[in-house]
């Protein structure tokens, strides 16, 4: 018995060591720490309780059920109507207090519109869309309005800019004086007023990026609604198309000066031109240009030769732009020809005499049709009363601009790549958008209308779209 007690005995031993040797050689996994957080903080109590009447109090207290902080408090609070002092807000671990500095008004309805303010403390998960609601009076005014605001130039939309209330229609309340109420747009331009009085008003949008809730420069994004509001019977959406209005109080006139001599150094004793062919390649769409670091006063194209494959070629002119920097050379360029300019030192020269430092000759070869795309657009409900331009945009650069005079475009070689498409409806028919003016003018911009799909334009590839606005 005692034998067989101690071979059990051996086997029990010889597994723990195995089991103590095993668990030695295998890496130590440490405990997760869970999925991430993603819910905002939630509302636990309001002292007042929110939708209070008859308030009279200088402090709110807001309790959640996590710690939070507040961002930017200033710029994403918005009170209507508007006060002459902001509130204070500030957070501590779980609480929110509104401290309230201006005098209320008596049978008034509050609205304090946190935005994005509060968020938790950990990951920063935002309570989104809570507006703490109070009235100084026995009730709450209910009234509503709605709209959107455009960007007139784009067709698109900023969630940064505000709408406002104005109860002094006159032009200047805009500039002196805050506005009653206030709203923000979202991602698609589109803003709500709730909790309204019975009222008249006066509608802008501006862009208000310092926090004065008015209208300070013309650089910013500025919209006006061409009448005023009446909040008991306005039951359509308004819509604002706003502008940066253009500064004309200051005309610059273009000079040609001699250059400025830097100090211990020599101004150039030559001028430099430089053309805008890409790998000795030349653009069929563009053609060839010359360009200049300075004003060309004196030029001769008789001192200009072109060579396409060696032979004389006939029929080309020339055009200097408006600048007096730039040369265009218009000629029918064909497809995959080897061309040689020749340029004379003599040329041109600016105002001081300057000169090319000596003859220039450029080398290079047009490219292939294949090389580009065809394009042909038909917009099905195209009002061509409205005088419509057709853009062909990248990033912010306009690549083509081209007036329909019809619902049909074509183009039979077409530079590739991706295009945006606006329409803008040149009402006045100069061939470019124009902004808007609001002091005496009262002009509204003119529309663009964002083009909902784009176009892209592959080499040696027919691009065949129907396009509904």
């Amino acid at each position: 018995m005692k034998l067989k007690h101690l071979f059990y005995l051996l086997i029990a031993a010889s597994g723990w060591a195995i089991t103590t040797l095993q668990s030695g050689c295998a890496n130590i996994i440490p405990p997760t720490g869970g999925p991430r957080d993603s819910l905002p903080p939630v509302l636990v109590s309001a002292n007042p309780v929110d939708s209070t009447k008859n308030f009279s109090g200088k402090k709110i207290v807001l309790t959640f059920n996590e710690f939070i902080q507040i961002d930017n408090p200033q710029q994403n609070l918005l009170v209507s109507p508007v006060p002459l002092v902001n509130p204070t807000i500030e957070s501590k671990l779980r609480t929110v207090t509104v401290t309230i500095r201006d005098t209320l008004k008596p049978n008034t309805t509050y609205a304090l519109d946190f935005g994005n303010a509060i968020k938790d403390v950990n990951e920063g998960n935002i309570y989104r869309n809570f507006t703490y609601l109070f009235s100084t009076g026995n009730h709450f005014d209910s009234l509503e309005l709605g709209g959107r605001v455009t960007i007139a130039e784009t067709g698109k939309y900023d969630s940064t800019i505000i709408v406002m209330l104005y109860k002094n229609r006159d032009d200047s309340a805009i500039i002196k004086e805050r506005p009653r109420y206030i709203a923000r747009t979202d991602s698609v331009g589109r803003f709500r007023f709730r909790f309204l009085e019975p009222g008249t008003f006066a509608i802008y949008a501006v862009k208000d990026e310092g926090g004065a809730r008015r209208y300070q420069s013309k650089t910013a994004l500025f919209a006006f609604y061409d009448s005023a509001v009446t909040t008991e019977s306005q039951r359509k959406d308004i819509e604002l198309y706003a502008f940066t209005e253009q500064d004309t109080s200051k005309k610059t006139v273009s000079t040609a000066v001699a250059p400025k001599k830097e100090k211990g150094k020599e101004p150039p004793k030559f001028i430099q031109v430089q053309n805008n062919l890409a790998s000795n390649q030349l653009d069929l769409l563009t053609g060839l240009e010359l360009s200049s670091d300075q004003r060309l006063h004196h030029f001769d194209s008789t001192k200009i030769h072109i060579l396409a494959d060696s032979l004389p070629a006939k029929g080309y002119s020339f055009m200097q732009d408006t600048s007096g920097r730039k040369i265009a050379i218009r000629y029918g360029w064909a497809e995959n020809v080897n061309y040689t300019v020749i340029i004379d030192s003599t040329f041109a020269e600016d105002s001081i005499g300057r000169r090319l430092v000596k003859n220039d000759t450029l080398v290079f070869q047009t490219k292939r049709e294949s090389e580009y795309g065809s394009v042909r657009l038909r917009f099905l409900n195209l009002p061509l009363e409205k005088k419509p331009l057709l853009l062909f945009v990248q990033g912010d650069n306009i690549k083509k601009s081209v007036p329909l005079k019809g619902r049909d475009f074509y183009e039979r070689l077409f530079a590739p790549g991706e295009y945006e498409l606006r329409i803008v409806y040149d009402t006045n028919g100069n061939g470019m958008w124009d902004t808007g003016s609001f002091f005496g003018k009262h002009l509204q911009p003119e529309k663009v209308v964002l083009v909902p799909r784009k176009v892209n334009v592959k080499a040696n590839w027919d691009a065949d779209i129907d396009i509904t606005l």
